[in-house]
């Protein structure tokens, strides 16, 4: 499996498609929510790596991480 150099970039842009929290930015969503995923099983494809790699960061504390990429991916306002 090869690593993609914009996954992060891609993650931090991605919104929940369906749910409870349908539209949120997967960052954005709680750890209980994250947490629920990975006990019944995350799905598949893309959606399912970016709730994993945001379980995985948010349980480890490291949320401040993409606070920078965060902060330059959105800073077009007509992007969200």
């Amino acid at each position: 499996m090869q690593f993609d150099p914009t996954f992060l970039e891609k993650l931090v842009n991605a919104k929940m498609p369906y749910g409870k929290f349908k539209g949120r930015y997967i960052t954005n969503l709680p750890v209980f929510y994250l947490e629920w995923f990975s006990r019944t099983g995350f799905p598949d494809g893309s959606l399912g790596q970016y709730l994993a790699t945001m379980y995985e960061i948010k349980t480890n504390g490291l949320d401040h991480l993409l606070a920078p990429l965060i902060k330059e991916q959105r800073k077009n306002p007509l992007s969200e």
